[in-house]
């Protein structure tokens, strides 16, 4: 299971338990690994809590979060919808075990999320060359293709797994439906050795409890949804995590140990 428990988009005045300082972040992290999470997939925040990429404030987030907890660290090399492509490629300086890389351009709300495919290419190479394991971001089942297309040429990644991510409710990528889900695991080429599913907002359950009964595994957190009922506010990560493995509990399904997780994408505890 991951958590991301931050993300770009929310604004700290308006959810003042998000965790977007260091120490909150750690604190967040600590409880999500004894819950049951294995990987932390993270966006920082600068001292106004606004999105950024200070590759400084990333390098010690990664060696704050290795300090305390034995969870797969994540970076996300999207950062928000508004930040350049040479910047994003830097955020493998910081030293991540594991990157997003998203496989193509969306339509992320009223905004447009930039992945153009010299863009795609040129940092799943870097994740090579450093040895970065890249977790796939597929929004959409154009992705999918992408992702065909890109392994075709370039090879699999460092570790020799391939793992993904289905992004799934974000307004202009695939809906956050069963439907959907079985779709686009049914389209994966035959390279992927393991998948998660993310459901935005209202479509977290529905994608959950899907990914569980297909036995996939499970991104949760406050990227995703502030919310566990109507009208019902998170008021931290943990809980998120907390109710993923009841659900998974009931479906007979129990999260990885770390060295299972680790393993899972070709990395050495």
């Amino acid at each position: 299971m991951t958590v991301a428990p931050t993300g770009a988009e929310t604004a700290k005045e308006d959810c003042p338990q998000l965790p977007t300082t260091l120490e909150e972040l750690v604190a967040t992290a600590v409880e999500c690994e004894a819950a049951g999470a294995r990987m932390i997939h993270v966006h920082i925040r600068d001292d106004d809590h606004a999105p950024t990429l200070d590759l400084g404030r990333l390098t010690d987030t990664v060696d704050a979060l290795h300090e305390k907890t034995d969870l797969i660290v994540q970076l996300s090399t999207g950062g928000s919808v508004h930040d350049p492509l040479d910047q994003r490629l830097k955020v493998l300086d910081a030293g991540p075990d594991s990157c997003s890389l998203t496989m193509g351009t969306t339509n992320f709300g009223d905004d447009v999320f930039s992945n153009p495919w010299p863009f795609i290419t040129e940092l799943y190479q870097l994740t090579q060359e450093r040895g970065v394991v890249p977790e796939f971001e597929l929004f959409d089942l154009g992705h999918v293709a992408s992702l065909q297309r890109l392994l075709g040429k370039y090879g699999l990644p460092a570790g020799g797994k391939v793992h993904v991510d289905f992004v799934m409710g974000v307004p202009g990528g695939m809906p956050g439906t069963s439907a959907a889900l079985v779709a686009a695991v049914a389209a994966l080429p035959d390279e992927v050795t393991s998948w998660s599913a993310t459901g935005i907002g209202r479509s977290t359950l529905p994608v959950m409890l899907t990914s569980l009964a297909m036995g996939g595994h499970l991104r949760v957190g406050m990227e995703d949804v502030l919310t566990l009922a109507k009208g019902v506010p998170v008021e931290a990560n943990r809980q998120l995590v907390e109710r993923a493995v009841e659900a998974a509990a009931v479906a007979q399904r129990t999260p990885l140990s770390a060295e299972e997780a680790w393993a899972l994408l070709g990395l050495k505890l």
